[in-house]
């Protein structure tokens, strides 16, 4: 551990200049906030002229009818224009709130609140989460008419959209009781041991952060998740009966089978699992059932376990952990720089002991440019996990032995197509594009590395004859 801290201030000593040389740290947030906004919008520009295209791949053309491929072509076009002008709304907001000294009116009325009930400066998490309050209701003013046209218009305009506007605002209200519910005692906690650890704080929180993600892989599909969808039981029948086999087969710990009545805001599709190592649940989308055979869906459920058979999700979690340390890392040598505040107009007494979560907030906008970087490299590795999930289903048949698995690859690629056709998912894609938003490969790529998976098995049994 003292190695650990040894390095840790070795670090802050390089970031000195953090504290003393005159960074003007809010045209810092300003410009590269746009750069990354107009990359994004840039990318949009690259993906939009493929939305024109009068026909699929070669590779899909007898799966998409001209009129399913019109519908295609349109949906994923008027998301693109709905993606490009939130962007840049979201971006001008941004850049105003900062350029007029937002954050720091934000924090001065959190003290005056709180003044209002007797508490002083003193009370440092209480302010906080004042202060957390206020940022969460301006980040939401703006936001329900955003979400609400794109469900009540893009989504609905395309057939997709469930949701009546009675469910909009149940919806609405119970996120909010949540974000308050859940977000306040965690914040607290956060910020208590920010001071109780003192500058030894980096594996304490790391520590903390591991057993609060831990925590909610627990209560969400017992507490959480009811309050949005039902969860039941799956019934009797072909696709329970292949599912059981499946995960029996492979020492899959399945505890629970459910069907979430996902119908009940859209018609898109899905299936996942989640649980502790030694517990876990699947979950399929009453959708999903009602639009594939249960030969199909088995398929599907395949790929999924071949995440967890690859450990996937562990993996994820150890990157992410590596993640939160090299952001944690950083972070003191922000937090003890009273210039950095005062960048962002906050007042000489509030920079001079700067608040925790201020600190934070401002320091994670200086990493804007660094995180686009991350989700590129995130992106890359979850595509390679997609691939070898596929390439387990494909396998199935070798691994377990079983000659029923024999055409589990092509049961997966025709569900994954008909996953793509009834969800109306774009099919021509910009490979830079791609390459910043998606973290699985396109379903021509899919499709190809399993035809390749086929065909590399088909040389090995030749050689072997």
């Amino acid at each position: 551990m003292d190695l650990l801290h040894s390095g840790l201030a070795a670090l802050q000593q390089r970031l000195s200049f953090v504290a003393t040389d005159p960074i003007d740290w809010k045209s810092f947030v300003q410009f590269s906030s746009w750069i990354v906004t107009l990359f994004e919008s840039y990318l949009l520009v690259r993906q939009y002229p493929l939305y024109s295209k009068t026909s699929p791949p070669k590779v899909l053309e007898k799966y998409f009818d001209e009129e399913v491929f019109r519908k295609s072509q349109n949906y994923g076009k008027d998301k693109a224009k709905f993606s490009l002008v939130t962007g840049l709304l979201k971006q001008i907001l941004d850049s105003t709130l900062i350029y007029c000294g937002f954050y720091a009116w934000a924090w001065d009325s959190a003290g005056e609140i709180i003044g209002y009930f007797g508490y002083g400066s003193e009370y440092e998490i209480t302010q906080s989460l004042a202060f957390s309050a206020i940022l969460f209701v301006a980040s939401s003013i703006p936001s329900i008419p955003i979400s609400a046209y794109a469900t009540f218009v893009l989504e609905e305009k395309h057939g997709f959209n469930k949701t009546t506007p009675s469910l909009f605002v149940s919806d609405l209200l119970k996120g909010w009781i949540l974000a308050f519910v859940i977000g306040g005692p965690f914040l607290s906690a956060f910020l208590y041991v920010f001071k109780w650890a003192g500058d030894r704080f980096v594996p304490w929180l790391m520590a903390f952060l591991l057993l609060f993600q831990i925590t909610m892989v627990i209560i969400y599909p017992t507490l959480i998740q009811p309050l949005f969808n039902k969860l039941s039981p799956l019934p009797d029948g072909e696709l329970r009966t292949r599912t059981e086999a499946l995960a029996s087969k492979l020492k899959f710990p399945l505890k629970h089978l459910y069907e979430i009545d996902g119908s009940k805001r859209s018609s898109h599709s899905n299936a996942y699992f989640f649980g502790l190592p030694w517990s876990k649940h699947i979950v399929i989308f009453d959708t999903l059932i009602k639009e594939s055979k249960p030969a199909e869906v088995e398929a599907v459920l395949a790929h999924e376990l071949g995440h967890w058979y690859h450990l996937h999700p562990t993996k994820l979690l150890c990157i992410s952990q590596v993640h939160i340390f090299t952001i944690l890392a950083l972070f003191p040598a922000f937090l003890h720089a009273p210039q950095f505040l005062r960048s962002f107009d906050f007042s000489d007494k509030v920079a001079a002991h700067p608040p925790t979560i201020v600190a934070f907030l401002l320091f994670q906008m200086i990493l804007t440019p660094l995180e686009a970087f991350v989700g590129i490299g995130l992106n890359f590795i979850s595509r390679r996990f997609e691939w070898e999930a596929d390439r387990f289903a494909c396998e199935l048949q070798d691994r377990l032995k079983d000659v029923e698995m024999k055409d589990m690859g092509d049961r997966l690629g025709r569900a994954l197509i008909a996953l793509h056709v009834k969800n109306l998912s774009t099919v021509w894609v910009d490979w830079l594009y791609s390459a910043y938003h998606h973290s699985h490969p396109t379903l021509v790529e899919r499709l190809k590395a399993m035809e390749g998976f086929r065909a590399r098995k088909d040389v090995h049994i030749k050689k072997e004859l």
